[in-house]
């Protein structure tokens, strides 16, 4: 079983998303804030963090740029999450990001199976 780490300040969002990724079957693991998503993926070294940007007690850049320097996390693929438009897209796959996924489109009917999709062709990439 493939292991995530969701890294998402929003409860509803994190539970919501946590419960779609379970269903597909994927071990789940959570983290409310940048901080506590650092410890986790060193701890876990997970096959890949899905990351929100805007996180309490450390941004979603920094843990970005900490997994990626450290030599235990470096190669786990990260999959950002975030509110913002794409224009900042370029500029987080070039600090490292895998994959970009505006949350604007984790609608209820198509959302969760375009995550889905996001999550299987990265886990593909990472290979």
């Amino acid at each position: 079983m493939q292991s995530i780490l969701l890294v998402e300040d929003s409860k509803f969002l994190r539970v919501a998303t946590e419960r779609t990724l379970s269903r597909a079957g994927y071990q789940v693991a959570t983290a409310s804030d940048g901080e506590e998503a650092l410890r986790m993926a060193i701890k876990l070294v997970p096959d890949v963090v899905l990351l929100d940007m805007l996180l309490p007690k450390l941004a979603g850049l920094e843990v970005l740029q900490e997994l990626k320097h450290n030599p235990a996390t470096a190669n786990v693929p990260i999959i950002v999450l975030s509110s913002l438009s794409d224009k900042n897209e370029a500029k987080l796959k070039s600090d490292g990001a895998a994959a970009y996924f505006e949350k604007s489109k984790l609608d209820a009917k198509h959302g969760s199976q375009a995550l889905l999709d996001t999550i299987k062709e990265t886990l593909a990439k990472s290979r």
